[in-house]
């Protein structure tokens, strides 16, 4: 079952990272999902759930944002 709010809050982050190009990596994994045939909200439910996987690891183990593991991550989404 799906949270709705989780999920518009979620995705808002994403639209905020992309508007604000903060990180870069969001838009370019944006775009690049979107000229491999994907919508664009399908591209940013998966660029999503690579940031609820960060959020989860930042969470659980108390670390701190790891720009580049999210990057490698997102730079690997197909």
């Amino acid at each position: 079952m799906v949270n709705k709010h989780l999920q518009r809050t979620i995705l808002g982050v994403v639209d905020n990272q992309i508007n604000a190009n903060d990180p870069p990596i969001t838009k370019i994994t944006l775009e690049r999902l979107r000229k491999l045939g994907y919508s664009e909200r399908d591209a940013k439910k998966k660029i999503a759930a690579i940031l609820i996987e960060e959020m989860y690891d930042v969470m659980k183990n108390g670390e701190e944002f790891d720009e580049k593991r999210y990057t490698d991550k997102l730079s690997a989404l197909k």
